[in-house]
């Protein structure tokens, strides 16, 4: 079948909801991908900061293939063991105590909203508000669209739950002053992803532990999509030392497979007994055998390390860039969380690079971001560069 054929299907069949690229994926290894015309393009995107050991890993693939033979679904009415370990995995790498698995960030989200919920009830008599960020992502069930900062994506879904409350990033003042008898709790991404890559003042991650702490509030990080190794450590906020009452990861943990958890402390996790919350298949063998060959691998084989020397690399080639284009505003990130901000829209430059064989993502209309998988080498960067700067003088 052609590719017009196949885009046609689904356009046929497939609800309207994404803005979809001429082309269709259908084989990756490594930072590259092709499409059903045999195409190859080097992938800056890797499924949205998912794939962070790259595609096709061997042992992520090799873990999945021994788990679907060994085991596919049961319950969470039965101990299921490659879920047991991979929690042990992200509890000894944490300064979490107890984990609740999901199958994606925006479920790991909406379960920190009813965790917090749930122990204010308990022991805040009188709270149920969130405090949350202006320009901040969580998700797209009603609660996490409702904690998200961004009016765009909430349009046509009202009524909207009640409880949650919103103030400016990086704004400790603010934050301070929104705290009312009814908060019980602060959400927070240490790096907003979706709204371009935004990196908040050294401190910033401190600051709102000190306030929750003195008023008694739950902080909640949302690391979706800065966590497992995004950033150069395995969860963004060990880089300002903070121990969150709740973590919430998905995206990289699975190399792709779906899987999604809740991290937190004892005293907060006890809030939650048999019957508050669940998911069919959260945790299920198969994600979590995935996840487990993940997680190994990333803190095992030098992949940190290489994510921190590659994305530094990567932040000064891209600095290169913008001494040379005038389009470029600023250049900003963080291990393999980058952006380009540009003067003018970025739709075209994406574009234009993918039929170079370059795949980038645009955000928030000008900014070009970087998610590549954590894997990436100089090599690549250099590719990835040329092409950025042959778009970049064109237009």
């Amino acid at each position: 079948m052609t590719t017009e054929e196949l885009i046609a299907l689904s356009d046929r069949f497939i609800m309207a909801t994404y803005k979809r690229f001429p082309i269709v994926l259908t084989r990756g290894l490594g930072v590259h991908v092709w499409d059903s015309d045999g195409k190859s393009y080097l992938d800056l995107v890797g499924g949205i900061a998912v794939c962070a050991l790259g595609h096709s890993h061997p042992r992520v693939v090799g873990a999945i293939k021994r788990q679907v033979e060994l085991l596919t679904h049961v319950s969470n009415l039965y101990h299921i063991e490659p879920q047991i370990r991979l929690a042990q995995l992200l509890v000894e790498n944490s300064c979490a105590d107890k984990v609740f698995f999901c199958n994606s960030g925006a479920e790991a989200n909406e379960a920190a909203i009813k965790l917090a919920r749930k122990y204010a009830t308990d022991h805040m008599e009188g709270r149920y508000e969130l405090i949350a960020m202006q320009d901040s992502f969580h998700g797209r069930t009603l609660a996490t669209v409702t904690a998200t900062g961004q009016e765009r994506f909430k349009a046509g879904f009202n009524p909207l739950p009640a409880g949650f409350r919103h103030v400016p990033y990086n704004d400790l003042a603010a934050l301070e002053a929104a705290v009312t008898e009814k908060t019980c709790g602060v959400m927070v991404e240490p790096i907003q992803g979706e709204s371009g890559v935004v990196i908040p003042a050294p401190g910033y991650l401190r600051g709102i532990r000190k306030i929750c702490d003195e008023r008694g509030l739950l902080m909640i990080v949302d690391e979706v999509q800065t966590g497992i190794g995004r950033t150069g450590t395995l969860f963004a906020c060990e880089q300002e030392d903070v121990a969150p009452d709740m973590i919430t990861i998905a995206k990289a943990l699975g190399n792709g497979f779906p899987i999604g958890a809740l991290l937190a402390t004892d005293r907060i996790a006890a809030a939650f007994v048999p019957g508050s919350h669940g998911s069919t298949f959260g945790g299920n063998p198969l994600a979590t055998a995935a996840g487990i060959a993940t997680l190994e691998t990333i803190l095992g084989e030098g992949v940190l390390e290489n994510c921190r020397k590659t994305g530094d690399y990567f932040l000064k080639r891209l600095g290169d860039l913008k001494e040379k284009h005038a389009r470029i505003r600023e250049v900003r990130g963080r291990g393999l969380i980058l952006a380009v901000e540009l003067t003018v829209s970025g739709a075209e430059f994406v574009l234009q690079s993918m039929e170079r064989g370059l795949l980038i993502n645009c955000t928030n209309g000008n900014i070009l971001r970087f998610v590549p998988p954590l894997i990436l080498t100089r090599i690549d960067v250099d590719r990835a560069i040329g092409i950025l700067d042959e778009v970049l003088e064109e237009r």
